[in-house]
């Protein structure tokens, strides 16, 4: 019989009931070290006090009232994310998903504006991951998540990530833009080279196509920028974000340059719950602290820390681990072994860890890790890998 709750996840048996910072509690009372942060999304950590009581006090006043109306604080917080970024208006929705579909809408709807609208091809990448909704499954385009769901959304093409001459060979007279995450975490934590960022925007401006930027995993700080592609010091004319800028309450969000987000007027697109009173009152706190004086700065201070100590645990265990990358507090740690058995083995040491592509460990604790945490879980992983490296020698053995 199936379970009341429907079983598409492959759920570990573990239970939580509170957590603070990167700390966690089960509800049999075991502690666990949060180096997953729900998929990179409890950005500022569990139980911090500022966003708790942002959205308690939020709460008691109005949750949701529609976007039929006016609202404050979503107004403000678009007007903050202007200010620090590239975009010119910001729409808000509830997911990554939403987030890169509004993103694709977007895009499309701003080329048949211009006359084009011949032009609806987007050019993605081999690896990549932008959300589970038929459009987004047809961006990601890997084939084991579109199996069994019908045809697939016409207009996207594949590339091999980092590579600009197949970029280039792709672009046809129906291409309408180019749309890359930074890093692709679910590919793998790999990063994208910052000259192909680089002339990924080159190539835009050469061929007037449309650069989108998928930052859902990247964004809010976890690198130690804003957003990944300040790295490249490039920007690009639509981005998706999510995951992060809500602290772990469900918020996201498209920003663009004013030529691209004229396209959707009123009646093009929308939302039931998308920007609502309490979503953006989570938003403006998680942005009042990660753009407090310094804490970017000491999340790339972490993410070197954490790099590092990652390299020389790949070095000591050559029999499980290949390399390890990453960019600041979104590394990842390529295994030669099966990934689910370090991954278990970091479960038992009481550090939670998660899994990517390319048969990867991923690790994305919240912004607010101390150096202790740190510390603490490469003791923790040492441990584990440790445990499997003996027991892959001992079957080696036998």
């Amino acid at each position: 019989m199936i379970s009341a709750l429907l079983p598409n996840y492959a759920r570990a048996d573990l239970a939580f009931e509170r957590g603070e910072g990167a700390w966690l509690w089960t509800v049999d009372g075991r502690r666990f070290l949060d180096f997953g942060s729900g998929i990179a999304t409890a950005s500022i950590g569990h139980g911090h006090p500022h966003l708790a009581k942002a959205i308690a006090e939020q709460a008691a006043k109005v949750m949701h009232v529609s976007n039929l109306y006016r609202i404050p604080q979503a107004e403000k917080l678009a007007q903050r994310l202007v200010d620090m970024t590239f975009a010119d208006s910001v729409f808000f929705c509830n997911s990554g998903a939403e987030a890169n579909e509004g993103m694709i809408k977007m895009m499309r709807r701003a080329m048949s504006d211009a006359g084009k609208p011949e032009r609806f091809r987007l050019i993605c990448f081999e690896g990549a991951f932008h959300g589970r909704t038929l459009a987004t499954l047809a961006a990601t385009g890997n084939p084991h998540y579109l199996e069994g769901f019908g045809p697939v959304v016409e207009g996207f093409d594949h590339v091999p990530f980092n590579n600009m001459n197949a970029v280039r060979d792709k672009i046809g007279p129906n291409t309408a833009g180019i749309i890359v995450e930074p890093i692709q975490g679910e590919g793998g934590v790999r990063p994208a080279d910052m000259q192909f960022l680089r002339d990924l925007r080159a190539v835009c401006d050469e061929y007037g196509i449309i650069l989108g930027m998928d930052e859902v995993q990247s964004g809010m700080g976890r690198t130690g920028k804003l957003f990944a592609h300040e790295w490249a010091g490039i920007t690009p004319d639509v981005m998706s974000a999510a995951k992060g800028i809500g602290g772990g309450f469900p918020l996201g969000a498209v920003l663009a340059k004013e030529q691209f987000a004229k396209a959707l007027v009123p009646g093009t697109h929308g939302t039931t719950y998308g920007g609502n009173p309490l979503a953006c009152a989570a938003g403006n706190a998680v942005l009042d602290i990660i753009s407090a004086p310094g804490f970017i700065e000491d999340v790339e201070r972490k993410g070197r820390k954490l790099g590092a100590e990652l390299d020389k645990v790949a070095k000591e265990f050559p029999t499980l681990f290949d390399n390890a990358r990453g960019m600041g507090l979104l590394r990842g740690i390529k295994c030669v072994v099966p990934v689910g058995q370090v991954q278990a083995a970091c479960v038992a040491e009481g550090l939670m860890a998660i899994t990517a592509g390319e048969n990867t460990l991923r690790l994305a604790p919240p912004l607010v890790v101390t150096d202790s945490d740190i510390d603490q879980a490469m003791v923790m992983l040492r441990a584990a890998a440790g445990k499997v490296a003996a027991t892959v020698a001992k079957a080696a053995a036998q």
